[in-house]
């Protein structure tokens, strides 16, 4: 298993991770209230946002990771693992019952950096950017990262990272080249 901070390991091994792909708890991204209120909030751009992530919130979700260290528990144990099978590290070959694994995915779990949707793309209400990046009141802005994803894909996000980069690119040259030419009309 994955060996996190605390569980201290030497020597050659191998590791499993259990990825959630698709949780049913939804984190929000919002602005701080302002100092001494808590009906309005800061205007200061200077504030950090308050990030609420609301990790395992669902408990079908930790259900979920719990069948998955189960899973990953007896792939090792199969055969093919003969050879390089040593002691478990983490969570630990004593760490057997369903509120012990629960507490160690609890202690563990982590998004492996791949947090999306805070800047949704799309034309609701809950969007904050438009088809080409643009961010809905703000001229001269455009959001280029996961975070306009509107849901998070199977697989990694890694590739569509490229791609909305890739995109972006494409959108901001395109936009750059209609604005040369309307200067070049305009001084004719």
């Amino acid at each position: 298993m994955w060996a996190p901070p605390g569980y201290p390991n030497s020597g050659l091994g191998f590791t499993g991770i259990i990825a959630l792909v698709h949780p049913e708890n939804i984190g929000s991204v919002s602005l701080r209230p302002a100092e001494g209120s808590s009906a309005s909030l800061s205007p200061d751009p200077k504030d950090t946002p308050v990030i609420q992530l609301n990790y395992l919130q669902s408990q079908s979700d930790v259900q979920k990771l719990v069948a998955g260290v189960k899973l990953i528990r007896q792939l090792f144990q199969t055969s093919a693992f003969d050879e390089f099978r040593g002691r478990e590290v983490a969570p630990g070959a004593d760490v057997t019952d369903d509120v012990a694994l629960e507490a160690y995915v609890r202690e563990t779990c982590g998004t492996v950096f791949h947090p999306i949707g805070t800047c949704k793309m799309g034309t609701d209400s809950m969007a904050v950017v438009d088809s080409k990046l643009r961010v809905y009141g703000v001229e001269g802005l455009r959001i280029i990262d996961a975070s306009i994803m509107p849901t998070l894909n199977t697989g990694h996000t890694n590739a569509p990272t490229i791609m909305i980069g890739e995109k972006a690119a494409d959108l901001i040259k395109a936009a750059g080249s209609v604005s040369k030419q309307a200067q070049k009309a305009i001084a004719k």
